[in-house]
């Protein structure tokens, strides 16, 4: 009587909590109305916790950035600067509170973010 033996493999798989916000900047943004979508930052209102990294992603072939303020009034508190298209912009609130933001390049995008405790 023959025995094959067979090697059992271990494969270990690693569960990673998902701890950043994704906002997209989604195609045909920079066109006013943000061509097919009613939203030009995907969500336009997110809502994080306190020192939760925020991330935003460029899924555009135009520029855009992620500004904090309105178009009118910016309060410098984040300036992603230009973002290619597919680059990531990434901020980090310290305080609690409603922070709104808006693209320098298209003024119709605007979005907010509610930091909770």
């Amino acid at each position: 009587m023959n025995v094959e033996e067979t090697e059992t493999e271990t494969i270990e798989i690693e569960t990673v909590e998902e701890t950043e916000a994704l906002i997209t900047i989604p195609v045909k943004a920079a066109r006013p109305a943000c061509g097919p979508h009613p939203e030009c930052y995907i969500p336009s209102y997110y809502v994080t916790k306190l020192s939760e990294p925020v991330t935003w992603k460029n899924e555009d072939s135009a520029f855009h950035s992620v500004t904090s303020g309105k178009y009118e009034n910016p309060d410098g508190m984040f300036d992603s600067g230009h973002l290619d298209p597919y680059e990531i912009f990434s901020y980090k609130f310290e305080e609690p509170g409603m922070y709104p933001y808006y693209c320098t390049l298209h003024p119709w995008m605007a979005g907010q973010i509610k930091v909770e405790r």
